[in-house]
């Protein structure tokens, strides 16, 4: 595979995206993206590989990864956590359609309180009618702290495991997106 997306290097993300640095504390590595990843997950603070992922996938993919690390959980949400969920799953097939963007528009908080509002909230950043972009942060930011806030819901126990579970599927989503001709910016 060629570098992953187009970053050669874990810092080359960090160029790219400085908004990486506020929401992580682990400082870029010159080490190829997915192997940073790991070693974040294998790391002190391994939920930061989650938020690397975020990072590192193209906007329509992290909201479709949220949204897949959400529905594993579907268990501990709230319904309306559910039907925000079935909004994005429409949204995320097609981003175009101005039908699923208005219902994702009118049922949008711009000040999530769930894990589910803050995977939808990504997928409606870019509407001008909540000023996400003004923040500095990007849609990355809203699906890293839909899955932290949904990995919290999940026991001790077991939470290594669905991180470890959650990051996989993040790298496999990677590899697919580098995969792609073009990569598909909505």
């Amino acid at each position: 595979m060629a570098n992953e997306l187009g970053y050669r290097t874990a810092r080359d993300l960090f160029l790219a995206c400085p908004a990486i640095a506020r929401d992580m504390k682990s400082p870029a590595a010159a080490q190829p993206p997915l192997e940073f990843c790991r070693a974040l997950l294998a790391g002190r603070v391994p939920e930061e590989a989650v938020t690397f992922c975020a990072y590192l996938l193209p906007e329509r993919a992290a909201v479709w990864w949220g949204h897949e690390c959400l529905s594993n959980l579907a268990e501990l949400l709230a319904e309306g956590d559910l039907e925000l969920l079935a909004l994005v799953n429409d949204w995320v097939g097609e981003p175009g359609n101005p039908r699923h963007r208005a219902a994702l528009s009118s049922v949008v908080d711009p000040s999530p309180a769930t894990p589910a509002a803050w995977i939808a909230l990504s997928a409606a950043w870019r509407d001008p009618a909540f000023d996400m972009l003004s923040t500095g942060f990007p849609a990355a930011h809203a699906v890293n702290a839909g899955i932290l806030a949904a990995l919290a819901r999940v026991s001790t126990a077991d939470r290594f495991d669905v991180l470890s579970a959650f990051v996989e599927m993040g790298i496999q989503m990677v590899e697919i997106e580098a995969q792609r001709p073009s990569v598909d910016a909505y």
